[in-house]
């Protein structure tokens, strides 16, 4: 039995200790924010935060959670900090099909939390590995500066 954390509430889960918290979250829980993309932890679109770390939740077991903070999409909006995100996401109309954008939008508040003024390369450090398929990345790094100067501005 794994007990942790999920979006401010806790959850208990009976499953094998090597099941990947992304199916636990998807399959056992039924938050299918977080999305299946390779099962590899390449290409972004199942990260959520684990104690305000960006991870690849297709590679993490849960037993690595047992006890600890998570966030995933579904939560964003309860958080200052995605609130503007998701905010300019919208507002620059960052997303085309969407699939990898709430992998984008957890590692974007992972890396505003670590660095609340990220240079280019601070974003393609940290966003690097969360593809989209759509080429949006031009939109996507103007949304996180974008973020960053409304997060400074409201001191969020």
């Amino acid at each position: 039995m794994q007990t942790f954390t999920l979006n401010e509430r806790e959850v208990s889960v009976d499953v094998a200790d090597d099941m990947p918290l992304l199916w636990v979250l998807r399959d056992e829980l039924g938050l299918t924010g977080t999305k299946y993309g390779c099962d590899r932890a390449l290409c972004g679109a199942c990260t959520v935060l684990l104690e305000g770390a960006a991870v690849r939740s297709c590679m993490t077991p849960v037993s690595a959670v047992d006890g600890k903070n998570v966030t995933t999409i579904e939560n964003v909006a309860a958080d200052p900090v995605g609130r503007v995100v998701q905010d300019v996401w919208r507002r620059l109309d960052v997303v085309q099909c969407g699939y990898c954008q709430s992998g984008q939008i957890i590692a974007t508040m992972a890396l505003l939390r670590a660095k609340p003024r990220p240079t280019d390369a601070d974003i393609d450090a940290a966003m690097d590995g969360n593809v989209c398929r759509c080429a949006t990345y031009v939109r996507i790094r103007a949304a996180i500066h974008q973020a960053a100067s409304a997060l400074g501005v409201e001191g969020a």
